[in-house]
């Protein structure tokens, strides 16, 4: 059970509550002193636990949990710190947002991706924002060292659009149509059979 974009107090209490992963986001916060020295500690206290860690640095564009973001370049020595703390997993910006992408975006920068991988060695590197991104972006990322990607956008648009589908044909006016279980169905199968399209695009079927 992973906990996504915690806070400081989030990740101690999703550690407390048995989570076995969290993800510290410090790109928040006031400087990035305070993101290395919270990182520093949510790392040994989540490691004693057995508990996986993800950091970030560079915020994500886009908006999550409120914050909004245009899709920051991380900094590769900042980068190297966190690194150094021990950390399993990092994310870091490389013009990647949340939710949809804008006509006007300019694509994921490869050398500051490039960049932080050199910086970071063996670390595996996360990229959030992954609905819309094209797939050969996508392919050269994977390249260059992203071993994690966060989709939840696209899996949200093709749910949406057939649960619509289902109560636009009226059906759940039919028989028992109106169960819940019945108008989530759909939906639900949507989200798989995309899931499933997406770990071909990236590579990752029968690697879990």
């Amino acid at each position: 059970l992973h906990l996504d974009h915690g806070t400081y107090e989030n990740c101690l209490e999703c550690i407390e509550a048995g989570f076995t992963s969290v993800m510290y986001d410090g790109s928040h916060e006031e400087t990035f002193q305070i993101n290395l020295e919270r990182t520093a500690e949510i790392v040994k206290i989540a490691h004693e636990k057995g508990i996986s860690v993800e950091a970030e640095v560079g915020g994500i564009g886009g908006v999550e949990d409120g914050v909004v973001g245009q899709g920051e370049i991380a900094d590769p020595e900042e980068c190297k710190q966190i690194a150094a703390l021990g950390v399993d997993f990092l994310a870091c910006g490389i013009g990647n947002i949340h939710g949809v992408y804008p006509e006007d975006w300019a694509g994921l920068s490869f050398d500051a991706l490039a960049a932080i991988k050199e910086a970071v060695g063996d670390l595996p590197l996360v990229l959030h924002g992954g609905t819309g991104i094209p797939v050969d972006q996508i392919q050269k990322a994977i390249s260059l060292g992203v071993s994690k990607i966060n989709v939840n956008t696209d899996l949200q648009l093709v749910f949406a659009a057939a649960t619509r589908e289902y109560i636009e044909a009226g059906k759940d006016l039919e028989g028992k149509g109106f169960d819940p279980r019945k108008i989530i169905k759909p939906g639900r199968e949507a989200i798989v059979a995309r899931a499933k399209e997406l770990m071909e695009e990236f590579g990752s079927v029968n690697k879990a």
